[in-house]
């Protein structure tokens, strides 16, 4: 299977926007609209510098349990994207099978580099501008880049109602900070979760799914039966 393509080359961060520029935003955002019927469409992203390979691998173990927990409400379409090295971020074709991105997921391995958040959710802002994406799943541990140009990508998805979803690990200053900043301004969610427990990350992973292919009520049903869900809606400010 070939490598997903590669995304356009980052530039600087964002710079605030005009008015004139907002406005025609915001027009864009209204023509979207909500998700329409059929399958959700989430994006997948993983951080794959060098110090990610034991996260990736638990990650492509347990990634099958999304389309399982969103095939009750309507199926789930998933695009993978990630970035390692410097400068290559690629996204894949969406898949709604979960052996064709498991097939994928080992094609990769993680290389030494510097985080690219910022291109990944410029990225799932151009898809959800061409079609709705319900939601952003981001699995990192560390934020290297200016927080101004990620609140301005990120508050831009929150205007195409996009969720982002940034699940992180280990203790590395200012990265659980980074990431609640970001879901904050989508509407979504930031979690810890721990590698040496992978049950928490699958749990977490089917939540998203089933809230991308049935939105909120699909969401709370789980929740009835999943700590992890139950968990995942206390830390969304719209769910509470």
């Amino acid at each position: 299977m070939t490598l997903p393509k590669p995304l356009s080359k980052p530039g600087r961060d964002l710079a605030p926007s005009s008015a004139a520029e907002i406005e025609a935003f915001l027009g864009t955002a209204r023509e979207v609209g909500a998700v329409a019927g059929g399958r959700g469409r989430l994006v997948f992203a993983l951080d794959a510098t060098m110090s990610r390979q034991p996260t990736w691998d638990v990650a492509a173990s347990v990634q099958a349990g999304m389309f399982d927990a969103a095939a009750a409400v309507g199926g789930l379409s998933v695009q993978l994207c990630y970035f390692r090295g410097f400068n290559e971020c690629r996204a894949s074709r969406w898949v709604s099978d979960p052996r064709a991105l498991r097939d994928l997921m080992a094609t990769i391995r993680c290389q030494s580099g510097t985080t690219q958040i910022g291109r990944v959710l410029r990225h799932v802002g151009e898809e959800a501008g061409r079609s709705p994406v319900r939601a952003l799943i981001y699995v990192g541990d560390a934020v290297e880049e200016g927080m101004d140009g990620l609140c301005a990508a990120a508050g831009e998805l929150g205007l195409l109602g996009v969720k982002a979803f940034m699940f992180h690990e280990g203790g590395a200053p200012g990265v659980a900070s980074g990431f609640a900043e970001i879901a904050r301004l989508t509407g979504g969610a930031a979690l810890a979760f721990d590698t040496t427990a992978p049950a928490s990350l699958a749990a977490l992973l089917r939540a998203v799914a089933a809230y991308a292919a049935g939105g909120e009520a699909a969401l709370r049903r789980l929740a009835g039966q999943d700590g992890e869900a139950r968990r995942l809606i206390a830390a969304m400010p719209q769910t509470r």
